[in-house]
């Protein structure tokens, strides 16, 4: 039996794939084979030795050590696309709340008194939110994932012209896009033709401040910039000076500031791009399975940090080992497994940078003996034995 347990509320339904004679669930276990997560910090988190595997119910893993757990030949699974529906609504209704001043209309109406002279205040006043249309603007998408494909052709189905940028964009991705979404050559490129600009890239160090004074310098005046990833994506002070200089129109994002706290061009939103019922359990579903696979069968799918590898079972027992990716590691394998008198009867090994990740299945019973042995090849991160 395994023991998952569950720092945030995780969908109930999503758990319910679970099944109760193979898997324990519990907020509080002293030694989880997993870690099944949303939103809790666990930087400063004692992660037990038992932990095989960590999921996050959701698509960006800042609040996750991935370094720390890569070392230890952890896999951290999340769920990308889960809540890009979700995302991508969210944007929509952004682009929208500032293109026709909806905020300060909505505090206006709210704060008029009931009286019998309502309707001619509204009609005298209606002007002062005169908006724009998003039709025939320009909308710049910084990141053509799962996400970002969907708010371009959103953007495109209401009438706007959409060019995107991403380097790494996925065949798949490229698929579901648009063909009338136009390709920028470069973020400046971007930058200097957008009336909206909205960004979907997950925040590292190449992206940290992506949107800064450079960016600033080349913008049309009055741009609408949306962030709906993550706050270091659009640097502090480089915003601050747009909206001080009237270079940005408007800030939408999904991040409150205590800084830009009470200015009317910032709409900021309590973090609710996934926050739907149907996202929810789109990212459950979607993790838990994959949890399954890998605790169940070894088979590793939509992890940050080692590469896709999945393999259909055969033989006696299933070996999975997480190593350091360099010269000769399946040598030595191979042969330690030689050594044993253990044929194997299947394998696959698979590689992303540093880190690699292998499935062998063999035809004969896997003595403790011979997984220590393998684990004491140098450069072996995590070695586990599935029996069938």
């Amino acid at each position: 039996m395994f023991t998952i347990q569950t720092l945030n509320n995780i969908s109930r339904n999503g758990l319910e794939r679970l099944p109760d004679k193979l898997y324990k669930v519990a907020n509080d276990v002293a030694a989880p084979d997993a870690i099944l997560v949303r939103s809790a910090d666990m930087h400063a988190l004692a992660i037990a030795p038992s932990v095989k595997a960590i999921a996050r119910a959701g698509a960006g893993t800042n609040n996750i050590p991935v370094a720390a757990l890569s070392a230890r030949g952890v896999p951290v699974f999340n769920a990308p696309g889960a809540n890009a529906n979700a995302v991508k609504e969210l944007v929509v209704a952004g682009m929208l709340l500032a293109a026709r001043n909806l905020p300060g209309a909505l505090a206006f109406v709210h704060e008029l008194p009931a009286s019998e002279d309502l309707h001619a205040k509204v009609e005298a006043e209606k002007k002062r939110f005169v908006g724009s249309e998003l039709a025939g603007k320009t909308l710049g998408v910084v990141g053509l994932g799962a996400i970002g494909v969907k708010v371009a052709n959103a953007a495109h189905a209401l009438g706007m012209r959409v060019i995107g940028f991403d380097p790494h964009m996925t065949i798949d991705g490229a698929w579901q896009l648009s063909s009338d979404v136009a390709r920028a050559g470069s973020l400046n490129e971007l930058y200097a033709a957008s009336d909206y600009l909205t960004f979907h890239v997950p925040l590292n160090d190449k992206t940290r401040g992506v949107f800064g004074d450079k960016a600033l310098e080349l913008v049309r005046p009055g741009v609408v910039v949306l962030n709906f990833s993550r706050e270091g994506i659009v640097d502090a002070q480089a915003l601050r000076r747009g909206l001080a200089e009237k270079r940005i129109g408007r800030y939408v994002c999904d991040f409150p500031d205590a800084d830009l706290q009470g200015d009317a061009r910032v709409i900021a939103l309590p973090h609710l791009g996934a926050s739907t019922a149907e996202a929810e359990e789109n990212c459950a579903y979607m993790v838990v399975d994959q949890l399954r696979d890998f605790l169940e069968h070894g088979n590793v799918r939509h992890s940050v940090n080692f590469p896709e590898t999945r393999m259909g079972r055969t033989g006696s027992a299933r070996i999975c080992i997480a190593n350091s990716n360099r010269p000769n590691m399946i040598g030595q394998l191979s042969h330690v497994l030689g050594e044993a008198g253990v044929n194997i009867a299947q394998m696959h090994n698979a590689s992303r940078g540093d880190l690699a990740y292998s499935l062998i299945d063999v035809d004969s019973p896997v003595p403790a003996a011979l997984a220590s042995s393998i684990a004491a090849i140098d450069g072996i991160l995590s070695v586990r034995v599935i029996e069938d």
